[in-house]
């Protein structure tokens, strides 16, 4: 079974530079894990399954809660908790878009995308 989270938007304060861990922006967050499907056919209630409010949640707090310079950490942070917090996932990836870029050129967004496999 796969499950998609998309579009989440947060307001977080993640950045090199220190205008960003000061003001904060939005970042939107996709993420998407899978379970294994050999146990698809068992799911008949919320506890046969993961929850993604719970999976949500975690995203949520770590984005609006805490500061990374760097959305590669950010990134590996949202995973290795979710990972941890979920046995049953078998993958996980994470994409985080930054929309507002402090660059001297043209450019609409920025984003990092990784993965976890067990």
């Amino acid at each position: 079974m796969k499950i998609h989270l998309h579009e989440m938007v947060f307001y977080g304060y993640h950045g090199v530079r220190d205008e960003e861990r000061k003001l904060g922006q939005r970042f939107i967050v996709n993420f998407s894990f899978e379970t294994d499907s050999s146990h698809d056919t068992e799911i008949q209630k919320l506890e046969d399954t993961v929850d993604y409010t719970k999976v949500y949640a975690i995203i949520k707090n770590i984005l609006e809660n805490k500061k990374f310079k760097l959305l590669e950490k950010c990134a590996n942070t949202i995973l290795d908790r979710i990972m941890a917090d979920f046995p049953e996932l078998i993958k996980a990836n994470i994409r985080i878009k930054k929309p507002s870029v402090a660059i001297n050129g043209s450019l609409n967004s920025v984003e990092v995308e990784m993965e976890r496999t067990r």
